[in-house]
């Protein structure tokens, strides 16, 4: 069964979003601006999500998560929690 490993930032807007993708193109580190500004809990690690199966995960995220190249940010991804920007770290 394939396994990923992702992070993420959770927040309320799709503006808000892709403001911080620009952030982060622009060389924010992804962690820091979790910690400042993603909604869910997992912002205080950096966003750091561990490592979880297909279907563990929303579908929204899932199909991002198994399908987009390694160490790019992805997004803004919505689903029923907000919007999201995705980093896969890894996946075998």
């Amino acid at each position: 069964m394939s396994q990923a490993s992702a992070r993420h930032i959770l927040v309320d807007s799709e503006a808000k979003c892709l403001e911080l993708k620009s952030q982060i193109e622009q060389g924010a580190e992804f962690a820091e601006v979790a910690k400042q500004h993603s909604n869910c809990p997992s912002g205080q690690q950096g966003g750091e999500l561990g490592t979880f199966g297909p279907g563990m995960m929303v579908a929204e995220f899932d199909k991002v998560v198994f399908s987009a190249p390694l160490n790019t940010v992805q997004g803004p991804v919505q689903t029923q929690f907000g919007y999201h920007l995705l980093e896969v770290t890894s996946r075998s």
